[in-house]
């Protein structure tokens, strides 16, 4: 097995396959939710018709074909010392950064597409955001190659650090009164409520 490309402290882009991937969900696209009702529509209604709607289609596609590739470029992510951090967006600019002792899971998510381009996303999940919403992730590293050692990787860097907002962790009682001192407090917590 390789290890991965990422290096701590260095930017790294997803996979040039992600790129070939976002044209094939294009492709994708125009054909289930474009050629399935324009087909008929060219086949049975006045010319005019079809040339109307195509010029309203036909730019939008063109438009997102253009897209892809800056969307592309655009696309970054950083391991450093404490955090992760991603860059993305070509006019909205987006950044994300999660310190690593906020994670609590990394999944990886490989559809049939992007199994055939040997490339995974890793959802990173952390403390405190999902929960939200079982669905979302903090971050998406999308387009990874190697995708099964760059969560190792991150795993790494992950285990080990004290989790953040865990008062208790940090530090371990020195006595039994110090035990009281922490339900005492846990108490007054329970009965605020």
């Amino acid at each position: 097995m390789k290890k991965s490309t990422a290096k701590l402290g260095e930017e790294f882009k997803p996979a040039s396959q992600l790129r070939s991937l976002y044209f094939i969900y294009l492709l994708g696209g125009i054909v289930i939710g474009v050629l399935t009702w324009m087909t008929p529509v060219a086949l049975f209604a006045q010319p005019i018709v079809t040339i109307v709607i195509s010029s309203f289609i036909a730019p939008i596609i063109l438009f997102i074909m253009y897209w892809i590739p800056k969307y592309y470029a655009t696309i970054t992510y950083k391991l450093s010392g404490d955090e992760m951090t991603w860059r993305r967006g070509v006019w909205f600019k987006n950044t994300g950064i999660v310190p690593y002792n906020r994670i609590t899971n990394v999944d990886i998510i490989q559809g049939p597409v992007s199994r055939k381009f040997g490339i995974g996303t890793l959802k990173i999940q952390t403390a405190g955001y999902s929960g939200n919403n079982q669905n979302s992730s903090e971050i998406r590293l999308e387009g990874i190659h190697e995708f099964e050692d760059l969560r190792e990787f991150i795993m790494k860097l992950v285990r080990g650090r004290k989790p953040v907002a865990v008062e208790a962790y940090e530090s371990e009682p020195d006595s039994d009164t110090d035990v009281v001192k922490e339900l005492v407090k846990i108490r007054k917590l329970l009965e605020k409520k």
